[in-house]
């Protein structure tokens, strides 16, 4: 009987990290159960401490973070308005289910240098290497070896990134939802703005996150823990996001379900 394995492929929410730029850094505020216990005394006027169990109350947080946050999921409203060549581009509670449990893919380019682009080329001799074609729907992940770096400035740095033509590749054979372990889908942006000053050429701006005004997709970033899913393909992937009214992301927690 084959037995099931499943793989959490996503960071924790946490406070102070700065694996993400200032304005962007979640804040948790914690309440512990002393401190819930106060407040159940006001909301239920008449108990006393003693009367709750072991004198504790609720414990509960309070989080200030962006819809980018953590491991997310990224809508085609994030990218630009419009989405293939001239539709409105879909918000995050509008992205179809189905595109969020399918076929797995993992390419891994961890040999890739930071900053470098991972180009079409890259991508067919990976999909060569492992045997493997893709169809539509597949959930594709690329592996760039970031999540070394996660929780130091470092990670907003590191790791290659997809481009323009790799990103329509995989889109132009049907994948919708992609993923990756860095910050970003793209190359790190702090290196892509330095090449912008020196180079003056816009194109190399967010290339591949405007690869969606052609071909609507999504992309998970902040990923983790993809070396544990143990193989190139031949899992699922699930990868439901948090709906939010007409918002650009969601969060979410993406597990690999491996049958062994």
């Amino acid at each position: 009987m084959k037995s099931r394995r499943f793989v959490d492929l996503s960071i924790c929410i946490e406070g102070g990290l700065p694996s993400d730029p200032p304005g962007m850094i979640p804040q948790v505020d914690y309440t512990d159960h002393e401190k819930g216990c106060e407040s159940m005394l006001n909301y239920f006027p008449g108990v006393k401490k003693e009367d709750l169990p072991g004198g504790f109350g609720w414990a509960v947080e309070q989080i200030t973070l962006s819809t980018h946050s953590g491991t997310h999921l990224d809508a085609p409203y994030h990218y630009h308005p419009k989405m293939d060549r001239g539709k409105p581009a879909a918000t995050i509670d509008e992205i179809p289910l189905e595109w969020c449990f399918s076929d797995g893919v993992l390419l891994d380019f961890r040999h890739k240098g930071d900053g470098e682009g991972i180009m079409v080329e890259d991508v067919k001799k990976e999909l060569d290497r492992i045997e493997y074609e893709i169809k539509p729907l597949d959930i594709v992940l690329v592996q760039t070896g970031a999540e070394k770096a996660w929780g130091n400035p470092e990670y907003l740095v590191t790791g290659a990134g997809m481009t323009r033509e790799s990103t329509l590749y995989l889109t132009e054979k049907g994948v919708r939802v992609v993923g990756i372990d860095a910050w970003s889908w793209d190359r790190p942006l702090p290196l892509i703005a330095k090449e912008f000053q020196e180079k003056g050429d816009p194109k190399v701006i967010w290339e591949a996150h405007f690869a969606g005004i052609e071909i609507g997709y999504c992309h998970m970033e902040k990923m983790a823990n993809l070396s544990a899913i143990g193989r190139p393909h031949g899992f699922q992937v699930c990868c439901f996001p948090i709906k939010i009214k007409r918002a650009s992301a969601g969060w979410v927690r993406p597990v690999a379900i491996v049958d062994e």
